[in-house]
């Protein structure tokens, strides 16, 4: 018998909203690699974003009777992949860590070629991403990165498409300071 792969929202109205194990073993299938990929660009941590991706599907287990198909699966499963990578960083910001990889020595060299220079701005950038909150580093990679639209970004974050647009003027703006003070040290 041949076993067809059918889409969440498939699943979804075929079961009722219930959560048969062949219905989590679909989704999974379906939306593993999104979510592993949205964790790894919040994380930058390739065993982090494996561990936070399988997290992140037991909770949409546990939650999968509370999906109220407001919006489609893929954007309440993004909903809570957001929520829980920015949760654990913000917690791990709070633990005290101590890295125990040395850190790589810059080194300053007067014959700088082309791509030395492109990969010294590409560092002063990452530095000045780096220097912004959470919350405003993910609104620049979920539009800019993932490509969301305005809408969707209104949807994920349940404000007004004015508030979203100020945001990411706001985000631009400040990395834009950030990258000029960077640059004149």
């Amino acid at each position: 018998m041949k076993r067809t792969s059918l889409t969440a929202d498939q699943l979804l109205s075929r079961h009722g909203f219930s959560s048969p194990p062949n219905t989590f073993e679909s989704l999974y299938t379906q939306y593993a690699s999104k979510v592993y990929r949205k964790c790894l660009s919040m994380t930058k941590d390739a065993d982090m974003a494996q561990d936070y991706t399988q997290d992140i599907f037991i909770k949409a287990f546990e939650k999968f009777a509370s999906f109220q198909n407001r919006s489609s699966l893929s954007t309440w499963l993004y909903s809570i992949t957001y929520n829980y990578c920015a949760d654990q960083i913000r917690l791990a910001k709070r633990l005290p860590t101590t890295n125990w990889l040395p850190e790589n020595p810059t080194h300053d060299r007067a014959d700088t070629s082309e791509t030395d220079l492109h990969e010294e701005t590409l560092q002063v950038v990452r530095q000045a991403l780096g220097r912004l909150s959470v919350e405003e580093r993910t609104l620049l990679r979920l539009k800019y990165n993932e490509g969301l639209t305005i809408s969707e970004l209104t949807t994920l974050y349940a404000l007004k498409p004015s508030a979203v647009k100020m945001r990411l003027r706001r985000s631009r703006k400040r990395i834009q300071l950030l990258y000029a003070k960077l640059t004149s040290d």
